[in-house]
């Protein structure tokens, strides 16, 4: 787990105001490495947080994304959940179970994809769909 004082250093050298709110979500994304959904992180901090609205934690997260703090993963087009990793790496969901796993890359997977000459790429997500060991396991 990461200090909570290199999580504000880190929102800090963002150039993000690390307010009460923010460094909690943040906290919270960094240190579940489940991939959260907001509404997840919502839940979790609600209690925690009297007056966190739902509103505050899509618009910290966005905050996050856009300064490169937290990835957003799209893995289909109704769920969106936030990986406080940020290194290069795949992700795997389970059709069955939905469970969402990180997996390490060994190596350049955009060395695989013809026609990229020209092109600067910013940004590249590698998601891989199927069906989990576990829930393999149970059929």
């Amino acid at each position: 787990m990461i200090a909570r004082s290199e999580l504000k250093k880190e929102l800090i050298n963002a150039g993000i105001r690390p307010s009460v709110q923010r460094l909690a979500i943040y906290e919270y994304v960094k240190s579940h490495h489940t991939h959260p959904t907001a509404d997840v992180v919502y839940d979790a901090l609600r209690d925690v947080l009297g007056s966190l609205s739902l509103t505050t934690v899509y618009n910290t997260l966005k905050l996050f994304v856009d300064a490169g703090l937290v990835q957003l993963l799209t893995i289909d087009d109704t769920f969106r959940c936030f990986d406080g990793d940020t290194t290069s790496h795949a992700h795997f969901r389970c059709d069955s179970c939905g469970r969402i796993v990180d997996l390490k890359i060994k190596s350049d997977f955009l060395a695989m994809v013809d026609g990229l000459g020209g092109f600067e790429i910013k940004e590249a997500q590698l998601y891989l769909k199927g069906i989990c060991p576990i829930c393999k396991r149970k059929n």
